[in-house]
């Protein structure tokens, strides 16, 4: 049954809104499960919690609060006492360099107060911050009288939608920042209108979503992907949403997949490919939909879960600035190894590299995107802004092609292709077929290394010892010859972004640096 709750929540309106009337109709439904802690609360007890945390954040003159926790109950009424109490959030990455990111956010959006953890600290080898707020201590601090009084409110929500903090649907929802596996990271400020208009887009394209489906939430919420799909999505539509804190830990989450029996995953390939392993026939029997973005899907994945689990992964497509989906495939409309379709609203073209003419179909360039989930810019950034989006369109970045059935095809980021003698070469075409050839367990980066005498030369950085000769003799009948690679080099540990994905600029720099040592 499609759901009912999202039905009434077409209209678009901010977020915070959309929330309030969710909890109004779900009421008692448990709307999250933290496996963290085993904590459950219902929407009505969510709403109030928010309510109580709004309340509090008011006091802080900052017009944006820092959210630096897993995902988790806390995190999530985090995420909604800042915007009841008419703030932004800023999502704060923790996964690698946390102490850095915090200073960087900090300093470059001018706030001092940020939410997070005394777990999380300690976990992450981060310290308190002047400015850092541990959310247990605040929900701890709250009186009887300020909970009696949040509960009242929460009775009426209708009248309550004329209290809070009224936002309009242009105003910045969230910031969230780029990954910074190229270049140093950007602020992308999503108004309510993105993030709401990706949602509906979402529920128009995915037919057979609703309110009695269970999320599993694994991504982290400062990831665009997690934080519209597996929180905002549900959170309209009146679904259950199962948190975990921690989506490296592969068993665990096989675990709570088998207990708690979730019918939606979503996560990157990386996390897809751990949970396999860990994975027996029927844990995943739940699961009606496992969608995977972020990072390309390896064909071996995808049959993989086909074949053990019968689960079709869908593949699809998107950007921290496009809120983020763009395209993704569909049951029944599935192309193993595309992005899928646009969805509905969505605007894609292809470009020429040196014209900017469009291509046709089957014509291949530079991927653009058009549409209400376009970010408003990059925050205090005009100049960027600028140069990514041109008379509404967003320059991606990314080159592609759409073939005859309207199916986007991904060949990977402009920043990874190379000229070669001449030629155009995608660096991201051969780690695809390097990784055909390799081990499981072993993972793959080609970089471009400067050569002083044929200017620069294709090197591939692994994981593990492997058989170089026999894979550069296979590499020869998959790659025209201006496309193999120079050499291989063995790193103790590819570096990776906090969604699984290699860190292609932290692995460059390693290989570099490695090449200047030995000079």
């Amino acid at each position: 049954m499609r759901s009912e709750v999202i039905a009434g929540n077409r209209t678009q309106q901010p977020l915070h809104h959309a929330f309030i009337r969710t909890a109004k109709h779900a009421g008692g439904k448990t709307a999250f499960i933290d496996r963290n802690t085993g904590r459950r609360l219902s929407y009505k007890e969510s709403l109030i919690a928010a309510l109580l945390l709004a309340r509090y954040l008011k006091r802080f003159p900052d017009d944006y609060i820092g959210v630096m926790l897993p995902n988790s109950v806390a995190c999530t009424l985090a995420i909604l006492g800042t915007l009841l109490a008419g703030k932004v959030p800023v999502m704060l990455n923790y996964s690698t360099g946390a102490e850095q990111n915090c200073r960087y956010a900090m300093e470059k959006c001018g706030f001092r107060t940020i939410l997070s953890t005394a777990s999380l600290l300690r976990r992450i080898d981060c310290p308190q911050l002047a400015g850092m707020v541990l959310i247990e201590e605040v929900l701890a601090g709250i009186s009887a009288w300020e909970k009696t009084t949040a509960a009242l409110r929460a009775l009426l929500p209708a009248k309550l939608l004329q209290l809070i903090n009224p936002g309009r649907l242009d105003d910045t929802a969230v910031i969230m920042f780029t990954s910074g596996s190229e270049k140093a990271p950007k602020g992308v400020e999503l108004s309510h209108r993105n993030i709401y208009s990706d949602i509906l887009a979402i529920y128009h394209a995915v037919d057979d979503l609703h309110d009695g489906d269970i999320m599993l939430s694994v991504l982290p919420l400062f990831h665009v992907y997690g934080f519209t799909v597996t929180f905002w999505l549900p959170m309209v539509a009146g679904m259950c949403v199962v948190l975990h804190g921690n989506p490296l830990e592969f068993k665990t989450v096989v675990q709570i997949i088998r207990e708690e029996k979730p019918s939606l995953m979503v996560a990157t390939p990386y996390f897809l490919s751990g949970y396999l392993r860990q994975a027996q026939r029927g844990d995943f029997a739940s699961l009606r939909l496992v969608i995977a973005g972020a990072d390309k899907c390896p064909e071996k994945l995808y049959k993989e879960y086909l074949q053990t689990h019968a689960i079709e992964i869908l593949e699809g497509y998107g950007a921290t600035e496009t809120s983020p989906v763009v395209s993704v495939n569909l049951v029944g409309a599935n192309k193993p190894g595309s992005l899928g379709k646009p969805l509905p609203g969505v605007q894609v073209r292809i470009v020429a590299l040196d014209t900017g003419r469009e291509l046709p179909r089957g014509g291949e360039g530079k991927i653009q995107v058009k549409g209400e989930t376009v970010m408003k810019g990059y925050f205090q950034d005009l100049e960027q802004t600028a140069l990514h989006i041109e008379d509404g369109w967003y320059e991606t970045g990314d080159m592609g092609l759409l073939d005859s059935d309207g199916f986007l095809w991904h060949r990977g980021r402009l920043k990874r292709f190379i000229k070669v003698g001449g030629e155009m070469v995608s660096l991201v075409q051969i780690e695809s077929e390097v990784e055909k050839l390799l081990p499981p367990a072993c993972d793959c980066c080609v970089v471009e290394v400067p050569d002083g005498k044929k200017g620069s030369q294709i090197v591939v950085a692994l994981s593990q010892e492997t058989d170089t000769k026999q894979l550069r003799d296979a590499l020869k009948s998959r790659l025209p010859p201006v496309a193999l690679p120079r050499r291989f080099c063995v790193l103790p540990e590819l570096p990776k972004m906090g969604s699984g994905k290699i860190d292609f600029r932290a692995t460059t720099e390693l290989v570099r640096s490695m090449d200047a040592g030995s000079a």
